[in-house]
């Protein structure tokens, strides 16, 4: 038996992992308690996610267990020993807004939930890649440092920066800037996944993703950029744009194109590898520019407020530079844009709301 540990493995990415590495024979070992319901109420509950790897997965099994508690999660750990091929870590408390209302709860999840699955793993898998989904958020406010021009609906680099063409690398400094207590909490795990791979040989990998969305996404107001916005779209909840009049820049990475990534890493693992990945060039968009989206998807106005202050630390452009991953894997490619991703998140919404006007 072949054993795939993901922790946070009823979100959006852990669960497009689960159904991935499943579908290749794997038996999955699911870790989440549903942590989300309580950061974002229960409209963002991912127990109907957990539900249906349950029943749609013959090789799915669930843990229900916080990736704080050491000796509950060495029981699982424990139980597949020698059969652990894969560790995908996604579990997270994924909320600069939230962060600071309790930020020891953020770190707990963040940086000791980190430790904790990073050495059991090296306790009972130490040859097993280990995946973690860090983020760009890593980078602080930096990115507002670079030359940006205004245009009608987005910012946009300088043409002469050497990131315009391709985006931001992994050389930017995650340095002397505002991170926010989300971000500093994801630094410190990002930097401990990075030291398991170079100081203990493990095979381990940092992902520094932008807006990871899709149609699975329990979007909220403070998390969920894309899912949210359509969720507003379609029910005609007010939705509230803070600062840059709008115009802020996010790159969106669908989550099969992210796991694509995952399993082209776990074929091919690195000690300490670094990858920004998000959708780069090719699936970017502005808050302006995806609720015009959704309006032409959905077919009617949306409600929106602005808020003149934006949220701390916010990033007014960002574009993930590709270019090392897939000098790395150069077998992988993106495959899903913003529209195609847009209109699976509106019929993913539709179903669930039980609306019969999906289109």
């Amino acid at each position: 038996m072949s054993v795939v540990i993901i922790t946070g493995s009823a979100g959006l990415i852990g669960s497009e992992t689960a159904r991935r590495f499943a579908a290749e024979g794997h038996t999955i070992a699911g870790i989440d308690n549903d942590m989300r319901a309580r950061f974002f109420g229960p409209d963002a509950s991912t127990s109907w996610s957990r539900k249906s790897l349950q029943n749609d997965l013959d090789n799915y099994h669930h843990h229900d267990v916080d990736v704080r508690n050491l000796d509950v999660l060495r029981e699982v750990f424990r139980e597949y020993e020698g059969e652990i091929a894969l560790i995908v870590h996604t579990a997270a408390q994924p909320s600069h807004d939230w962060a600071a209302r309790e930020p020891l709860t953020d770190f707990g999840i963040n940086a000791l939930g980190t430790a904790n699955v990073l050495e059991l793993a090296r306790r009972y898998a130490p040859d097993a890649p280990f995946i973690f989904t860090s983020t760009n958020k890593v980078y602080g406010d930096t990115p507002n440092r670079l030359p940006l021009i205004e245009h009608d609906t987005r910012y946009e680099l300088d043409p002469a920066h050497p990131y315009a063409v391709h985006g931001i690398d992994e050389s930017m400094s995650i340095d002397q800037t505002l991170h926010s207590v989300f971000g500093a909490s994801k630094v410190a795990a990002d930097v401990l996944v990075q030291e398991y791979g170079r100081y203990f040989g493990m095979k381990t990998v940092c992902f520094r993703g932008g807006c990871l969305t899709g149609p699975d996404h329990a979007g909220a107001e403070l998390h969920g950029f894309l899912s949210y916005l359509m969720k507003c779209a379609i029910t005609g909840a007010e939705y509230r744009i803070y600062g840059y009049r709008g115009k802020q820049v996010r790159d969106n990475i669908h989550a099969r194109d992210l796991v694509e990534a995952f399993t082209a890493f776990f074929k091919a693992p690195r000690s300490g590898a670094v990858y920004n990945i998000g959708g780069g060039r090719f699936a970017n968009c502005s808050m302006t520019e995806a609720i015009a989206a959704c309006e032409e998807i959905v077919g009617k106005k949306m409600r929106t407020t602005y808020v003149d202050s934006p949220r701390t630390g916010d990033h007014i452009w960002w574009i993930s530079d590709l270019r090392r991953f897939q000098h790395d894997y150069p077998t992988w490619k993106l495959n899903c844009g913003i529209r195609s991703t847009l209109e699976e998140i509106y019929q993913g919404h539709e179903a669930r709301l039980g609306n019969a006007t999906a289109k």
